[in-house]
């Protein structure tokens, strides 16, 4: 019996366990959605967009990192202090441009930090400095796109992330070690944290927004807090909660911003002059004053420091005034789409001004804006030191813009002709803009400027004017032809800086332009990259004669520095060549006062240092530590030493001179 019975249930239970054609068909179904959802995004997105996205992040892979050795140590004057912050942990937390700790960068140290960690790692060389910049390049393009999404949604995203991926300053500095490449993500990290925070009552975002403003203060000082505006509009108008709530979140941000920004100058503030490196840029050792003088109010309204040139603007970026983002120097680096950022910042806050204060969209207008607005003043109008790769903080904004524009315009074509006559007119003025730009090098892509302007005019009159509901692809194909006309121009720009080997400290993408900083009949020319073990100095100098750094290396004995030199220019490429600290006389430039001849003398005394190098390697604008008693000492009373060759400047050995 109970066998019988367990056998007569066995078939039911076998039939209740194996798998049916319909469980089958679910269970393939289900394999399906998850593969599609995982390749194509929610179901309800359209189908294209998680493609264009991981496509427009490995565009920028391709973009930053292809070729990444190219222009070889870069910025020599970031490369130095990179090696220094791998071999002296000491030197990593002050920003030393020597492992020795005798001077420091006239920047905050977060940068080189970074660089300097993925050397420890990675060992000296290229591709372990410009490594870094690239990945932030990366992630920039990537969090801005989650960014713009959460005000505009993922179509005006992409074209974000994609504007953000080409812009020609963006591939300059997201492959060069100038520590502008570092705080354009904190920075865009920083936006993305706050749109986040808009939404919850809790401050924990707004918080993490401000700790990374702070975190790009000690990338590069007061232009981290350019942002501080937008961000304080933003979320005092759009935000949840009453205006008790907003205010208090405020405050809170502004002491995460403060205390984020400035543990690291206490910190250094409070360690006695002799027991830290010289502050280089300063002139009086103080990282407080180099803040407020030469990185800080010298850099808005000229000189206030001890850097090169002074109120150098008009080298670097041309004349001050409300069209300097449009000239020879800054142009072509970042106002291709400008003319579209505009009227799509107008024509947006105009359609969204019936809306509610806690709409996302008008936040995100706000946001991106009032930085679009805040950044473009300042650097119109600043009159010191004013470097045309600064403008790459401005992208994210004009990213921004350009991708909210493009939906925003889009929509409101659909409901009125006069969105189609708005959008038309900023293709058609956008377009004309790129031709013009490309007038200016008539050698480079020649043809294109003129493929651009038609192509941009064709899709502007189709977008201009009314189509059927039945001709819809016929405007979507006239969108697609406008993205591709306004892009080429920054693309060929951007192919351009790939290709080509760039060093020093002034930097720019694409072509040179007659009568620009770097072009024919401009201040400078675009010298080539030097490779690992004989890099081109700071400022584009020639590598030091291979018989003196054999000769310096087998004879510095105890030193703590292989040899002094004025100015990073000259330091950069021995020390980079040898590994061994150079004591860079005069930071920068060579017109910081350190040492004076009192302090110099001493280190010769006590056998710290033995040989000093007078010419060679780069300028240094400001003789021996700004002092010409320096200079004068030196070549009076040490003796200079034969090498065997005169193209590496003169070698003194000032022991004797000092009974050491």
């Amino acid at each position: 019996m109970f066998v019988s019975g367990g056998a007569a249930r066995l078939p039911l239970m076998s039939t209740l366990a194996r798998p049916s054609a319909m469980d089958h068909h679910v269970a393939d179904e289900a394999a399906r959605n998850r593969l599609a959802a995982l390749v194509f995004g929610a179901a309800e997105q359209a189908k294209w967009i998680r493609p264009a996205r991981i496509g427009i992040t490995l565009l920028a892979v391709v973009l930053y990192v292809w070729d990444l050795t190219i222009s070889g140590w870069a910025n020599s004057y970031y490369s130095m202090a990179a090696q220094a912050a791998s071999q002296s942990w000491s030197a990593w937390f002050f920003g030393s441009l020597d492992a020795s700790n005798f001077i420091t960068l006239d920047k905050p140290p977060l940068s080189t930090m970074l660089l300097g960690l993925s050397v420890r790692v990675f060992g000296l060389s290229s591709w372990s400095i410009l490594l870094p910049q690239a990945l932030a390049g990366i992630a920039t393009v990537v969090v801005l796109y989650w960014a713009v999404r959460r005000s505009f949604g993922p179509v005006a995203a992409t074209i974000a992330g994609l504007v953000m991926a080409i812009t020609p300053v963006s591939v300059l500095i997201f492959r060069y070690d100038n520590p502008d490449a570092l705080l354009t993500l904190l920075l865009v990290g920083a936006a993305a944290s706050l749109l986040r925070a808009l939404d919850d009552e809790r401050w924990r975002w707004l918080v993490v927004a401000g700790g990374l403003v702070g975190l790009g203060f000690l990338t590069k000082y007061f232009q981290a807090y350019l942002v501080l505006p937008a961000f304080a509009l933003t979320y005092g108008i759009c935000a949840v909660g009453g205006l008790r709530h907003r205010i208090a979140g405020l405050g809170l941000a502004f002491a995460t911003v403060i205390v984020s920004s400035g543990w690291w100058v206490a910190i250094v503030e409070a360690i006695p002059a002799g027991a830290r490196p010289f502050i280089g840029g300063s002139t009086t050792n103080s990282v407080v004053e180099l803040i407020f003088g030469y990185d800080g109010l010298g850099r808005i309204f000229g000189g206030g420091g001890a850097g090169p040139g002074g109120g150098g603007g008009p080298n670097f970026s041309g004349e001050a005034g409300v069209l300097r983002l449009f000239n020879m120097e800054f142009g072509g680096q970042i106002s291709w789409l400008i003319p579209f950022a505009l009227v799509a910042l107008l024509t947006g806050l105009w359609a969204r001004r019936f809306e509610d204060r806690t709409d996302r969209a008008v936040a995100g207008y706000l946001l991106w804006g009032t930085w679009f607005v805040v950044h473009a003043v300042v650097f119109s109008f600043m009159s010191g030191i004013v470097h045309t790769y600064y403008a790459v903080a401005l992208v994210p904004a004009i990213a921004a813009l350009v991708g909210a524009g493009v939906v925003e315009l889009w929509r409101l074509r659909e409901r009125s002709w006069v969105g189609g006559v708005i959008l038309g007119g900023a293709v058609l003025a956008s377009a004309a803009w790129a031709w013009a730009l490309l007038e200016r090098t008539p050698d480079f892509a020649p043809g294109l400027g003129a493929a651009i302007l038609a192509c941009g005019g064709a899709a502007a009159l189709v977008l201009a004017i009314p189509v059927a509901p039945g001709r819809r692809r016929l405007s979507e194909a006239a969108v697609a032809l406008a993205l591709a006309a306004l892009l080429a121009g920054p693309i060929a720009y951007a192919s351009d800086t790939m290709g080509t080997a760039l060093a020093g400290g002034d930097p720019a993408a694409g072509p040179a332009v007659a009568g620009s900083f770097g072009g024919p009949g401009g201040f400078g020319g675009r010298p080539d990259g030097g490779g690992p073990g004989g890099g081109g100095p700071g400022f584009g100098g020639t590598a030091t004669d291979s018989a003196i750094l054999d000769y310096l290396v087998a004879n510095r004995g105890t030193t703590t520095w292989l040899v002094a030199v004025s100015g990073s220019g000259s330091a950069a490429p021995i020390q980079l060549a040898t590994g061994q600290p150079v004591m860079s006389m005069g930071g920068f430039s060579g017109g910081d006062g350190a040492p004076t001849l009192e302090t110099l003398k001493a280190y010769l005394e006590s056998g710290r240092l033995r040989f000093v190098l007078v010419g060679g390697g780069g300028p240094g604008f400001g003789g021996f530590g700004g002092s010409g008693q320096v200079s004068t000492w030196v070549s009076a009373d040490c003796s200079v030493v034969d090498v065997g060759s005169g193209s590496g400047g003169t070698l003194y050995d000032c022991a004797a001179a000092t009974g050491a």
